[in-house]
């Protein structure tokens, strides 16, 4: 999968990804977890949908039991042998990348400590990457709790980031609401 993400990336993303590489090359300390979840959800909508659960589910006590998850997922892609499979290989990669923790005999799956992101151009990054994977404009203010990226905290102002980002445009919705997109040219 780590191959498909970066040396073999869908066409419409092998920008995407280059960038993503880039922000590594000038700052090492960037979490590669985190650049590495970005560029799954991006690209895998499986993957992220499959966060997107953990990220709900375990929001309120830090945990939630793996057979609600795969429900979920059965009820989304429907309840077959693959759709259970694939599910269980991203909670594996989620747990390898030291999001969460199976416990129980994979029971129960705990949240591990969040991981912070504090380069600019990594966060803007990670926001893009959620922006890609939902699919549609979304609130400037919501910007900071989407469950997709349960995992790490974006430790940066994102109003000011996403404003100064090449890849978003920032609209204002009303007197009061602005709203994060991706640029019409991607």
């Amino acid at each position: 999968m780590l191959n498909r993400l970066w040396l073999a990336p869908r066409s419409e993303l092998a920008d995407f990804a280059e960038r993503g590489v880039a922000i590594l090359k000038a700052d090492p300390s960037v979490p590669i977890a985190a650049l590495t979840w970005g560029m799954a959800i991006a690209t895998y909508p499986f993957f992220g949908k499959v966060a997107e659960l953990v990220g709900r589910l375990s929001a309120l006590q830090g945990d939630c039991a793996s057979a609600e998850v795969h429900r979920r997922m059965s009820e989304a892609y429907g309840e077959r042998e693959g759709t259970y499979r694939m599910t269980n290989m991203v909670l594996q990669s989620q747990a390898s990348w030291g999001a969460i923790e199976r416990v129980e005999k994979g029971k129960r799956l705990v949240r591990m400590k969040p991981i912070v992101v504090s380069d600019e151009q990594a966060v803007a990054w990670l926001v893009e990457a959620a922006l890609r994977y939902v699919g549609k404009a979304v609130s400037v203010s919501a910007l900071s709790s989407q469950v997709v990226l349960y995992p790490f905290v974006l430790d940066q102002p994102l109003g000011y980031l996403v404003s100064k980002s090449p890849n978003l445009a920032v609209h204002s919705q009303g007197s009061s609401s602005q709203v994060v997109s991706l640029k019409a040219s991607e």
